[in-house]
């Protein structure tokens, strides 16, 4: 029996996490949220959406979200699979789901999303100048030739989350997880993804600096 598990951290996003959820829902029947020191009422409308909440009683940061999220779902005997999942309305289910479906039917440890694969994802010329350069820095410190190191939408193997330990908690956390993929020698893979950037997710911090502080926590973590 195969059960995937969405994991959404999540961080004052009462307006949209409601939405979020209800399109995951109809692929997939085990979401948990982490809500990380939200202050608005973020926990109350995942809980009324039918996600499982876990509350972090400070903002840790989206790696320590994570952490938590890859811990709760170990707990399910049953689960096969972790699916990672922003909150803010950008990723596509349907793009979840063939990943998930790639992972099973070529027994792969991880397949991570790019944007880079196709041409559905509108990007700044900037913002893409730094996404490749974070994923130069991530080929040349794994080995592994990934288009798009910083994407959030990936699906990661039962046996894979058991070795992963995320101890950067903001940020660099992306890079950190692919470094350890590759330290382990996971098997792994890419799928093309569309990421859709409406003006709520760069109000989130999908900007240009946020992508240039991925740039700076991964030079001095």
């Amino acid at each position: 029996m195969s059960r995937t598990w969405v994991a959404i951290p999540m961080y004052n996003e009462s307006t949209m996490i409601g939405a979020v959820i209800a399109d995951v829902l109809r692929d997939f029947s085990h979401v948990v949220c982490i809500d990380d020191g939200s202050s608005d009422a973020s926990a109350a409308a995942a809980r009324a959406a039918g996600a499982y909440v876990v509350r972090h009683p400070v903002n840790l940061g989206q790696g320590a979200s994570l952490q938590t999220a890859f811990d709760f779902a170990l707990l399910d005997p049953l689960m096969t699979e972790v699916l990672t999942f922003d909150a803010d309305g950008q990723h596509q289910v349907d793009d979840a789901r063939g990943m998930v479906a790639k992972l099973r039917s070529e027994h792969l440890d991880i397949v991570v999303g790019s944007r880079f694969l196709d041409d559905r994802t509108t990007l700044a010329r900037s913002k893409r100048a730094v996404l490749r350069t974070a994923a130069f820095y991530t080929r040349v410190s794994t080995g592994m030739a990934l288009t798009d190191a910083h994407n959030g939408l990936r699906v990661l193997d039962r046996s894979l989350v058991e070795k992963i330990h995320l101890s950067q908690n903001r940020m660099a956390h992306a890079s950190e997880l692919i470094e350890q993929v590759g330290h382990l020698k996971a098997t792994w893979a890419e799928y093309p993804t569309h990421i859709v950037y409406s003006d709520y997710s760069r109000s989130k911090g999908q900007s240009l600096l946020n992508s240039i502080n991925i740039l700076v926590e991964l030079l001095f973590r």
